[in-house]
């Protein structure tokens, strides 16, 4: 019978011939070998074998010696774990503006959320991390209000000692830079051009919040409280662990300078009254704070930055589980509350109270023992219901309650370090002074500067979209095209 190839013995044959070429090399590569050891043995001095030859300094044993070991391997692994999570805290955001907005803006919150992680990576190295961490650079003297160490990371100084590597440090601070900024999308939703946010996004990530960021987190003026020892170090220094002013009161305060200027949606305020305009899903904003709950376990426990250590890892666990409390309590607070408002419980107001605790907690995880985290946590539920109410008070149209959770209760999280019982002020580390200190003057930067930003651009009618594209909707407007097909369905129909 003759023999009739098939696909299968094709694939065999390739296999086959694939075994015999890495066969073929590492025949060479001990033939190489072999050659390489004569030649070794035959030139070493007289009486000196192969071996000891072998002994002397080689470029393998360079990089033997250059090799920072499993811990170093291990913090530099966790830390990049950590930022992949608060990374996917941006499918959150857009969930929960996406979620509590109208449909017919939910292509245009997408896109702003997308675009704010781009343009943030991009400016964040570009220009971000040299002016938010000057001090990590060569020949940077920075002042203790403003440095520029430079671009990129080509002037990084990277110490024999080092903990992490350049790359998965500008990465877990850059998804920090973007977080700051979406913050602001959902306040302005479903009323900003396109082309205005842009800009806003671009200036937030590039200047704003890498300015303020230097002075606690690079060693700035808000770092040098009381008088210096000998050594150069102070005792004092206002605290933030994770960032309730450094990210959150930034992006939460640039959100209130956003909707003040911007003015209420058509129809969100008549006659002095307020009529509330509800999101078209619940269960999409539901989903992204559950996922924005779960990016906040490598929010706060990443920021403990040291992984190896008994200490470093237990610490990593109590402020995952001060995380956690704090985040329950923010829930259920502003669920009871609501309740007794309102009649029945709100749902919308229980998601924001876990956000609104989640926040809170970002600048205490550290130093709260358990159970203040669930006082934390509980104060910024109330605290949530109180913000929802004074907007709409003040005929402030804040649609997601950017302002409240991230402004508000990043307040909080920074002033209850000055203020409840932990382990900063019994060390003496700081005070209520230092915190109000910090907090006002990181969150007042934020407000002037952003306030100044969206003032210009109004003038230049690059801020808010007309009447009519604003009842159409954002989606077809700016974007010509709809979130869900059914719509664009029934609207040819």
């Amino acid at each position: 019978m003759l023999f009739k190839p098939t696909p299968q013995w094709g694939y065999r044959v390739l296999v086959l011939g694939l075994m015999g070429l890495f066969l073929s090399f590492g025949v060479e590569a001990v033939a190489q070998e072999s050659q390489g050891s004569e030649t070794v043995a035959a030139s070493t001095p007289d009486g000196e074998t192969a071996d000891t030859a072998s002994l002397e300094v080689t470029p393998a044993d360079e990089a033997t010696e250059a090799d920072l070991g499993v811990g170093y391997a291990l913090d530099n692994a966790l830390l990049f774990l950590a930022a992949v999570l608060v990374f996917f805290m941006q499918a959150g955001f857009a969930m929960v503006e996406a979620g509590f907005n109208s449909q017919k803006n939910a292509v245009n919150i997408l896109f702003k959320n997308s675009m704010d992680i781009c343009v943030g990576m991009i400016l964040f190295f570009v220009v971000g991390f040299g002016l938010m961490y000057p001090g990590l650079y060569t020949d940077s003297s920075p002042s203790p209000y403003f440095g520029f160490g430079g671009f990129g990371l080509d002037g990084y100084a990277a110490a024999a000692d080092r903990t992490f590597s350049p790359e998965v440090d500008w990465f877990f601070q850059a998804v920090f830079a973007a977080t700051a900024a979406t913050i602001v999308s959902g306040a302005v939703a479903g009323r900003m051009k396109v082309a205005g946010y842009l800009i806003y996004s671009a200036v937030l990530t590039a200047l704003v919040y890498p300015i303020s960021g230097y002075w606690k987190w690079g060693g700035g003026w808000l770092t040098q409280f009381g008088t210096a020892n000998e050594a150069g170090e102070f005792p004092m220094a206002f605290q933030d662990f994770a960032g309730s002013a450094v990210v959150h009161g930034v992006g939460g305060f640039a959100a209130l300078a956003g909707a003040i200027i911007l003015g209420p949606r058509i129809g969100r305020f008549v006659k002095g009254k307020s009529h509330p305009m509800p999101g078209h899903s619940i269960p999409v904003a539901a989903l992204g704070v559950f996922i924005l709950w779960f990016g906040w376990y490598g929010f706060n426990p990443g920021s403990q930055l040291a992984f190896q250590s008994t200490a470093d890892i237990d610490a990593v666990m109590h402020i995952a589980v001060t995380t956690s409390l704090a985040a329950a309590a923010g829930g259920l607070m502003a669920t009871f509350l609501s309740w007794s408002v309102f009649g029945k419980p709100d749902l919308s107001m229980g998601l924001n109270g876990i956000l609104g605790g989640l926040v809170g907690i970002t600048a205490n995880c550290d130093c709260m023992s358990l159970w203040m985290s669930l006082v934390v946590g509980a104060v910024a539920g109330v605290i949530i219901i109180l913000g929802v109410l004074l907007l709409d008070k003040l005929g402030i149209d804040d649609p997601v309650g950017a302002f409240p959770v991230h402004g508000m209760c990043g307040v909080w999280g920074c002033m209850a370090i000055g203020i409840l019982p932990n382990s900063h002020l019994e060390s003496g580390s700081t005070n209520f002074m230092v915190q109000l200190i910090g907090t006002a003057s990181i969150c007042g930067w934020s407000l002037c500067a952003m306030a100044i930003l969206f003032g210009l651009l109004k003038v230049v009618r690059l801020l808010r979209v007309g009447p009519e594209e604003e009842l159409i909707g954002l989606d077809i407007s700016e974007h010509g095209m709809h979130a869900y097909p059914t719509e664009g369905m029934a609207r040819v129909g």
